[in-house]
């Protein structure tokens, strides 16, 4: 079998899985789960089996014309070169992960058969956009993944959150994708070709005539799409859909679209100086201020929402400073610990005994009771907080060296105050980072709040992904000096300069944040343990917890967040009110033009359609008051209307004889 072929399947295996789940999940309830779990492992195999082939050589490029336009063509297209093959490999492995994780995660769940297909359609479009040589159908991918975080972020529509939350993600996502659908439009007219190869040749020729328009516009859409500022509100309120969902989402498809995107066309965004500073400045300010707000944040999924933010924050600086190496391996570094966090934390929401979000503040005594979810995600965290030797240090530290570099001037792709915009964000955000990760572990294992009920042992498809994901969280980074082939030749290595001072940010990060949490640990008293009762289904799935008796969130006096950012801890818990600056700024202009045009169509349109009506109806009713059908009467009107016809006969023959 061709390179080619195996290729096609991995993207076409995932969909074919959904429409089966989707056609027989309701009349075939025990196939369920092999339709969901087997054809992405298939995916996630072939993906392994072409990368190994492709090898980080040579790019596979193979097309059919999709349909005749006659102007710019469309085609069919593969272009699969070493990012695109590991890629692929990262969305494979971590899709399975989360589908044989949600068999044990949503087992009770009457809605699992649409989630799992909804899932696997998920993960094809995302395989769809890494494999794809030709932009509009890497953008059919790129649409049908914002259609699936709509119905997966929703899945529990019931509650009034996640109804909100959806329709949040779809719309902000589009906000993007309008002018990133424009920039398309120009950049192929530009190239003369939707073909990415062509693209590209294009760029190198000197052929785009407005490459700063064109990439500030497809900036767009990555920032909609990836999560950056200022289009990254929606992704904290998606923590309402599934925990498996966020993993997907966080991990490896939907925010990793616009990361991907953005390097595989990096050339057309090099070719302007302004975008590349633009690109810069959104890196920067969503890394400092996604780590600010994690910082404040209660809910430990929102934590690990803020989070993946700032994490794309440091592969878009990677991008801005001209290094898509140091990107993608972020990109696939981060993919394996977020993907583990966000499972951790679901195997917490299991234990804890509830399907909603998991306030960190009514933890404790739970890392004795789910001690694979501990260990693991303090591995994801020491990742997360860039610990060597564990992945995060590695890709974090790529990062750093990329803008050392062009701050330095030693390369010269981006623009020198590209590279210390995204050098002392980066720095300043290795410190907070370490801090909200540690602040998270210490609050969610060493918490002191009202114990939840116990509901349970963690179902054993779980806790093996755990293990399984925290393989790479652990050792992915050591195999950087491997993979130079596969990240366009250059290595990826640390420096001794960036490695001691990123690193010791990150120490002195956590060592504050442990020394102030000690302190008001030593001042605050244990919270009463919740009473416990058996619940039918502790062993069934996931249910409802009972009340915990303690403080509100804001009020908890042990958090050390809140003794860190001091004045800041009210706006970087709200997200630094940027919601309430589009309500007033957007949401309450349009509701005040939408209520201007319902008046106008109620009082003016509805009153001239309304009178026409009415007019129509009182002609009528005369006419019906005349047909009495009494002859007399018909004979009577006849001779009154004969008269008024002689009568006004006569005066107009007077007129014309007096004229």
């Amino acid at each position: 079998m061709t390179t080619t072929t195996l290729a096609v399947l991995v993207p076409l295996l995932p969909f074919l899985g959904s429409v089966a789940g989707l056609l027989i999940g309701r009349t075939a309830p025990g196939l369920v789960r092999p339709l969901a779990v087997l054809p992405t492992l298939a995916a996630a195999v072939l993906a392994v089996w072409v990368a190994a082939r492709q090898g980080g050589g040579k790019a596979i490029d193979a097309a059919t014309q999709l349909t005749p336009t006659g102007s710019v063509p469309i085609d069919l297209a593969l272009h699969i070169d070493g990012f695109a093959a590991l890629v692929a490999v990262l969305v494979g492995v971590v899709a399975t992960c989360v589908q044989i994780y949600s068999t044990g995660y949503l087992r009770e769940d009457p809605r699992y058969p649409s989630y799992a297909a909804l899932v696997s359609l998920f993960t094809s479009a995302m395989l769809l956009v890494v494999y794809s040589g030709d932009l509009m159908v890497l953008l059919v991918g790129w649409e049908i993944m914002g259609i699936c975080s709509y119905f997966l972020v929703g899945h529990y529509w019931e509650t009034p959150e996640a109804r909100a939350a959806s329709l949040k993600a779809f719309l902000v996502t589009k906000l993007g994708d309008v002018p990133f659908l424009i920039g398309l439009f120009a950049l192929a007219a530009d190239a003369g070709t939707f073909r990415i190869t062509g693209v590209l040749g294009a760029v190198a020729s000197g052929g785009l005539d407005h490459p700063t328009l064109i990439a500030l516009l497809l900036l767009a859409g990555v920032a909609g799409k990836s999560a950056q500022f200022p289009l990254h509100t929606w992704l904290p309120d998606a923590m309402a859909g599934p925990t498996p969902v966020s993993a997907l989402i966080h991990a490896a498809t939907m925010v990793a679209a616009g990361i991907y995107f953005t390097a595989r066309l990096l050339p057309v965004f090099a070719a302007s100086a302004a975008a590349m500073t633009v690109l810069a400045v959104m890196a920067a300010v969503t890394m400092v201020g996604s780590a600010l707000a994690a910082l404040a944040q209660d809910d430990i999924k929102r934590v690990l929402a803020y989070s993946t933010i700032g994490q794309l924050g440091y592969m878009a600086g990677a991008l801005a400073v001209g290094d898509r190496g140091a990107a993608v391996f972020h990109l696939l570094s981060h993919a394996a610990f977020k993907a583990l966090l966000f499972l951790a934390a679901g195997a917490v929401i299991h234990a804890a005994g509830t399907n909603s979000l998991t306030a960190m503040s009514r933890m404790s005594g739970l890392a004795k009771r789910i001690p694979d979810a501990y260990w693991t995600m303090t591995v994801a965290l020491l990742a997360l907080a860039a610990i060597p030797p564990f992945a995060g240090f590695f890709s974090k530290e790529a990062v750093l060296v990329a803008a050392e570099h062009t701050a330095l001037g030693d390369r010269t792709v981006a623009p020198a105050g590209a590279g210390w915009t995204v050098l002392v964000a980066g720095l300043l955000t290795a410190l907070l980072t370490a801090a909200y990760a540690l602040r998270l572990w210490l609050r969610t294992f060493r918490g002191r709040g009202a114990q939840a009920p116990d509901h349970g042992r963690q179902p054993l498809a779980m806790t093996t992904v755990l293990w399984v994901l925290a393989i790479p969280s652990l050792g992915f980074g050591l195999t950087v000096t491997y993979l130079d082939d596969w990240f366009d030749g250059h290595a990826l290595t640390p420096t001794v300069t960036t490695a001691v001072v990123g690193t010791g940010l990150a120490v002195a990060g956590a060592a504050v944040t442990y020394a102030v949490w000690r302190t008001l640990a030593a001042r605050t008293p244990v919270a009463a343990p919740a009473p416990h009762v058996a619940h039918p289904d502790a062993d069934a799935g996931l249910v409802e917890s009972e009340a915990l008796r303690l403080p509100h969130p804001a009020e908890d006096p042990a958090d050390p967040g809140r003794a860190l950012l001091g004045p800041l801890h009210g706006p970087a818990g709200d997200g630094f009110h940027l919601d309430a600056v589009y309500r007033t700024a957007f949401v309450r202009p349009v509701l005040a033009a939408a209520s201007l045009v319902r008046f106008l169509d109620r009082e003016v349109v509805d009153t001239y359609v309304r009178a026409a009506g009415d007019s129509a109806k009182g002609l009528g009713w005369l006419v019906r008051r005349a047909q009495t059908g009494n002859v007399q009467t018909y004979l009577s009107a006849l001779l009154a209307g004969s008269v008024v016809l002689v009568i006004a006969a006569v005066a107009l023959a007077n007129a014309a004889a007096g004229a």
